[in-house]
C-alpha cells in the first residue's frame, strides 16, 4: 500500500479491522480517541523539541529518527481514522469543506507568503 494507490476508505477499513479483531470499539469514544490523537501528536512533537526550524528539516531525514517519526505520524493517522470510523465522519468531505472555508478566510492574494 502507498499514498498513490490507497484510498482513505481502504485505510479506514484497515484500522476498522484491527480494532474489530481486538474488540476495542468499546473504548473508542470521541473523548478517548481525541485524547489519544493529542497524545500521539505530542509524541511526534517530542522528536523536534529544542530543535530550530532548519534543524527539524535535517533531523527527519536521518535514520533512526525518520523511522520513529514515521511511526508516530502513523499512530496519529490511525487514531484520526479510528475517530472517523467511530463517529461516521466522512474525512474527504470534511477536508474539502474545511479547505473551502479556509480559502474564503485566507484568500491567497491577501495571505500569500504571510501567516
Amino acid at each position: 500500500m502507498n499514498d498513490r494507490e490507497t484510498t482513505v476508505e481502504e485505510l479506514r477499513g484497515l484500522v476498522r479491522q484491527f480494532v474489530d479483531e481486538r474488540n476495542w470499539q468499546q473504548f473508542h469514544s470521541p473523548k478517548n480517541l481525541s485524547m489519544a490523537m493529542a497524545i500521539e501528536v505530542a509524541e511526534l512533537m517530542e522528536h523536534f523539541q529544542w530543535i530550530d526550524n532548519d534543524g527539524s528539516w535535517e533531523h527527519h531525514r536521518h535514520q533512526p529518527q525518520r523511522q520513529a517519526i514515521q511511526e508516530e505520524l502513523a499512530d496519529v493517522m490511525c487514531y484520526v481514522l479510528a475517530f472517523a470510523n467511530s463517529t461516521g465522519i466522512d474525512l474527504s468531505a470534511a477536508i474539502v469543506e474545511k479547505v473551502n472555508k479556509n480559502r474564503e478566510k485566507y484568500p491567497a492574494e491577501k495571505y500569500y507568503g504571510k501567516y
